[in-house]
């Protein structure tokens, strides 16, 4: 058929199936609410749909994960013999580096909510694999590489969510039909949860369109960029957990960052920077290449081999910035909520246990002959649960550090923490976070540059061969799934008065301004690079830039990560 004879896309027909509950996101909140549905009422209808190529292809984290959610789930995981977590903590430091040297601090200072030990060093992929074996084994039907791309509302006035439509596939880079062109499908079902991770597209959509923000605090991020490491036997310490702070940031740029030593020689190595810092020029990629140089890192990594990278951004908002969960029809959970503890850098516990406490609410409601209605007991209850006590202790760690700077922060956070371990209560009550990330640039012109060393091929390395070892793959004729909305204002702002910034907080080397002969600078956009991190669809001054997903199955493919 050639392009006259192709029909235009909304003539084609979509596909529906009816389902009792759809869930957007094969992550650990995801997996757990389709397990848990299944546990209460096995006749269930449940569906989860995954826009990675696999279960995990899409799945990044640290990882020192806190069992209490696995443990609700299967009590027993421990002893089966594919168990998904086998290096149990055994050694827990924290430090503070210099651009030479490093300080441990006692972990007798550490409040008791720091500690590590009870906790598991693994893949958080390789668990959502095995979450998703066991929800098979349930009968919960899961389709990864289909990419959630709308939300369907009901006909009769629109304000009830009755499941989404999977992206379509084979839309040319033109708009146009192509010849592999399949129409998506509805998922429709009673009840729809939305388990995309920290700022997926649809759960932006529903947070504006609920007002399910109103009252809150605006959410903060972080980005997060990590690498597993092959190292020599003799580096190799399995079970030690090595937290960071301080170079090569300085003082006025919050982060962090890690050192897992897991099972099989492999060590994981991770950087964190919140997105709340102001100068443009900063580079977080760059500055996770420049961490990895201190003697305290490179000792481990030298004569190593790197064979996976990734980044992704993180909530770090915490309690004050947790929307409202429910609207009608549906719910948000995992890290579309915004659950993680910032101070303990660990919100795959928490994201599990929502998919818990939301999965009890929607069968309740099922029960009772319910549908697309507000589930108003997950929204009520999580602030009094596991979820919002191990969030209450730290809410005002994340604002201490942004407004006071990261020592004075830190230390003032630590205290605080120890006052609601010990006492119940915070002398600062509930701080505010103020700005949200996009708008605490400086301006170029008031801003100092930063000279990044060059990579030296042995610990340090540019973001191309980078980008190369995360599997990252789109299909080239497609819309580009990042979204400009208005080239000029991208030119006259991000570039002219910020210098462009995209071209360094991007951690896949994506975004480009790009000089051409006799007509200035062009704005280039690499969307094949894309990890998925979401870190402009954040970061971008202007809120120009909007990340959409892209066909099923694009992105990154990480192995073990």
């Amino acid at each position: 058929m050639d392009a006259a004879e192709m029909p235009a896309i909304e003539t084609v027909e979509r596909e529906a199936m009816e389902f009792d509950v759809v869930i957007v996101g094969a992550g650990p909140a995801g997996l757990a609410a389709a397990i848990r549905l299944k546990q209460l009422d096995e006749n269930l209808s449940v569906v989860v749909v995954e826009k990675g190529s696999e279960v995990g292809a899409h799945i990044l984290s640290g990882a020192v994960i806190d069992p209490i959610g696995l443990d609700r789930l299967f009590p027993d995981w421990r002893e089966e013999p594919d168990a998904p977590l086998k290096t149990p903590v055994t050694d827990d430091r924290f430090y503070l580096l210099g651009p030479a040297g490093a300080l441990r601090l006692p972990n007798a200072l550490m409040p008791p909510l720091m500690n590590n030990h009870g906790a598991y060093i693994g893949s958080l992929g390789n668990v959502c694999r095995w979450l998703a074996a066991k929800a098979e084994a349930l009968g919960v039907e899961i389709y990864p590489g289909f990419a959630a791309a709308e939300v369907l509302y009901d006909e009769a006035d629109g304000t009830r969510v009755v499941g989404i439509a999977t992206g379509d596939m084979g839309i040319g880079r033109d708009g146009e039909i192509t010849d592999r062109f399949a129409r998506g499908m509805e998922l429709r079902a009673k009840y729809t949860l939305f388990a995309e991770g920290a700022r997926g597209s649809l759960s932006k959509q529903l947070i504006a369109r609920y007002r399910l923000d109103q009252g809150r605090e605006p959410q903060k991020f972080g980005i997060g960029l990590k690498e597993l490491w092959t190292v020599p036997a003799e580096k190799h310490r399995p079970g030690l957990v090595q937290h960071s702070f301080g170079w090569p940031l300085d003082n006025a740029t919050g982060g962090g960052s890690f050192l897992y030593h897991m099972e099989d020689r492999q060590v994981m190595v991770g950087f964190v920077v919140h997105l709340n810092y102001t100068n443009p020029y900063l580079s977080p990629f760059e500055e996770f290449q420049r961490f990895k140089t201190h003697p305290l890192v490179r000792d481990t990594l030298e004569g190593g081999k790197r064979i996976s990278y990734g980044a992704r951004a993180i909530t770090e908002g915490g309690y004050q910035s947790v929307p409202k969960l429910a609207f009608p029809g549906g719910a948000l959970i995992g890290c579309a909520a915004g659950f993680i503890n910032l101070p303990r850098i660990k919100g795959s516990h928490n994201a599990v246990l929502s998919g818990i406490l939301a999965a009890e609410d929607v069968a309740h409601a099922l029960a009772a002959g319910r549908a697309h209605d507000e589930l108003e007991g997950y929204d009520a209850a999580w602030r009094g649960s596991a979820i919002g006590r191990d969030l209450w202790k730290v809410r005002n760690a994340k604002p201490l550090w942004s407004k006071l700077g990261t020592y004075v922060g830190i230390t003032l956070g630590g205290i605080d923490m120890w006052a609601n371990t010990l006492f119940g209560f915070s002398p600062f009550g509930t701080l505010k976070h103020g700005k949200p990330d996009y708008a605490t640039l400086t301006p170029a012109a008031q801003a100092k540059k930063i000279e990044y060393p060059k990579p030296d091929g042995i610990v340090s390395f540019d973001r191309l061969s980078s980008v190369f070892l995360s599997n990252t793959n789109h299909e080239e004729d497609q819309p580009v799934h990042l979204e400009v909305a208005d080239p000029a204002l991208q030119k006259s702002s991000e570039h002219d008065v910020y210098a462009g910034p995209s071209a360094r907080y991007c951690p896949a080397g994506v975004y480009e301004w790009v000089e051409e002969a006799g007509q200035g600078e062009r704005y280039v956009i690499n969307a094949q690079n894309c990890v998925h991190c979401k870190t402009c669809d954040i970061k971008d001054p202007n809120q120009n830039i909007n990340w959409v997903a892209p066909e099923g199955g694009g992105g990154p493919n990480y192995p073990n990560m």
